[in-house]
């Protein structure tokens, strides 16, 4: 009866080369992750800051023209 022991094959421990360029593939992986998440978080922040503008434009333009109505009178 055959426990199966035999049949496991053992693999080489990686070369110095390839443990270099695994590191470079994760050390890539976790920059490209971060960027990601910056750049998400500056749309989201962009996105926020338009939307308020565009409030404060709508009050603004509620508001009485001053500007407006002073040069409107000096020019007559």
């Amino acid at each position: 009866m055959s426990d199966g022991i035999n049949r496991i094959v053992f693999i080489p421990p990686p070369t110095i080369d390839e443990q270099i360029e695994r590191h470079h593939v994760t050390r890539e992986f976790h920059r490209e992750v971060h960027y990601r998440q910056d750049f998400q978080a500056h749309c989201r922040w962009y996105r926020e800051t338009a939307e308020r503008h565009r409030q404060e434009l709508e009050k603004m333009r509620g508001d009485i023209n001053l500007f407006g109505w002073f040069s409107r009178r000096r020019s007559s």
